[in-house]
């Protein structure tokens, strides 16, 4: 899943030691910025890599790419909220917006203006005047 907003908190890092090594994730606040009713959701990046690679900064507006699992404890279930991309949203030069390709994260070049149409699109001879195919 993805969601577009704003980032308005940081919350402390956390780190540890877990049975695989050394461990650091942090949570992040965002607001979406486009509805109507903003809403916030806070998400979880695990990992100091990827805590370097993403840079989140508070006011920052990003796209966050997501997971979400639940887990019980003690009877409770909780949700679990895991950023495993976030990207900046670059503002639109010129008041346009490039389409991206995916796969490659680069924009697309915009196509080629089309042909002219031909003054008559059915071939039927020009000996008309009415604009009917038949």
């Amino acid at each position: 899943m993805e969601l577009q907003g704003k980032i308005i908190a940081a919350l402390p890092a956390r780190s540890g030691t877990s049975a695989r090594g050394e461990w650091k994730a942090q949570d992040f606040v965002i607001e979406t910025i486009e509805d109507r009713f903003p809403r916030k959701m806070v998400f979880s990046v695990f990992g100091e890599d990827r805590l370097q690679r993403f840079n989140i900064q508070v006011g920052q507006n990003v796209t966050v790419a997501f997971d979400i699992d639940a887990h019980e404890y003690q009877g409770r279930w909780f949700n679990s909220i895991r950023a495993y991309d976030v990207r900046p949203i670059v503002p639109p030069v010129g008041g346009q917006v490039p389409p991206v390709d995916m796969a490659s994260a680069q924009a697309v070049p915009p196509a080629a203006p089309a042909a002219p149409a031909s003054e008559d699109p059915f071939g039927g001879g020009g000996e008309s005047n009415d604009d009917l195919p038949f």
